[in-house]
């Protein structure tokens, strides 16, 4: 596919929906129901929900595991019904488990994979995939040996074997520590900037928050949001004010309480507010009518995990 045919959106998705029956037999649920999501090419894009959101179930029909109820499913200009082979091979999917075989070393795996994958021995390009995810000193060592991290890696290096264009990962940095969890996030930046559009799932809405640029929001098998990181932190309904004082005012004014003031850990009064209500600058005016004579403030958006637990809250 040349550059000037390439599909604007990586992944398109049209009321697709998927029904299982009830564990006790019966009657249906449905895991998705009438999803609708345009994943736009060349993006990292966040995919969130809670347990049981549904997230699993749109990774899995997407990649050819799971058969789609109703709805349409288009992956890099295929749709999986008409083009199942060429929309999977348009896909990556890195699984939140370990799955790995501990008696192949790297090379060897990725060598099995991309044969899977029916790439010819001279167009694969096994060591610099190993080199851009700083495996290639361990390329001969048995994977067994290999630490959680650079097990995680493998994961990612046997995605990419056969050069797809959308990367899929699932939980990816589930039960590693934070300094590995930041390393992993300088691949996933190095991939989308070679050009892989990266569809991420996660728990950790700080890595969403990070590394996304757009995000949609799944909870019990519906998109309840879908916008742009940026738009979502500043369609938040909760902003913090911090005041400085030189001296610490009394909580208990009745202005304070209905503001419902609070002094925080630098002994600073600090107001939360909805601005779609009351602006900063009145929320200070109030401060200052209650007797308080800040000499200096600051005002903070809303994170991405106060704007999900807002939304899936009210659901």
């Amino acid at each position: 596919m040349s550059i000037n045919n390439l599909p604007d959106d990586a992944i398109s998705i049209n009321n697709l929906s998927k029904k299982f029956k009830n564990p006790d037999g019966k009657g249906f649920f449905y895991a998705l129901d009438n999803v609708s999501l345009s994943i736009p090419r060349g993006s990292i894009f966040g995919l969130l929900g809670p347990n049981g959101a549904g997230k699993s179930t749109f990774i899995n029909i997407l990649a050819g595991l799971t058969i789609k109820t109703s709805g349409e499913a288009v992956v890099w200009g295929n749709n999986i019904d008409q083009h199942p082979k060429a929309s999977r091979s348009s896909l990556g999917v890195v699984p939140q488990e370990l799955t790995i075989d501990p008696f192949f070393t790297p090379k060897e795996s990725l060598e099995q994979q991309a044969g899977l994958y029916g790439v010819r021995p001279k167009d694969r390009n096994i060591d610099y995939i190993l080199r851009m995810l700083d495996l290639e000193d361990k390329a001969e060592a048995y994977s067994r040996t290999l630490s959680g991290g650079m097990r995680r890696r493998l994961l990612v290096a046997k995605a990419m074997v056969h050069r797809p264009p959308i990367l899929i990962l699932d939980e990816p940095t589930a039960g590693v520590d934070i300094e590995l969890r930041v390393q992993l996030w300088e691949y996933v930046r190095k991939l989308n900037e070679n050009g892989t559009t990266i569809i991420l799932t996660t728990h950790y809405l700080e890595e969403a928050e990070e590394l996304c640029d757009k995000v949609a929001i799944l909870d019990k098998g519906k998109i309840v949001k879908s916008a742009s990181k940026q738009d979502l932190l500043e369609d938040a309904e909760s902003k913090t004010i911090s005041v400085k004082v030189k001296e610490t005012p009394d909580l208990n004014h009745p202005i304070l309480l209905e503001l419902g003031a609070n002094i925080n850990d630098k002994n600073e009064l600090t107001v939360n507010f909805n601005p779609k209500i009351i602006n900063s600058r009145e929320v200070l005016s109030k401060i200052e009518e209650a007797g308080v004579m800040p000499f200096d403030f600051d005002v903070t958006g809303a994170s991405l995990e106060t704007v999900f637990l807002s939304i899936t809250q009210k659901k």
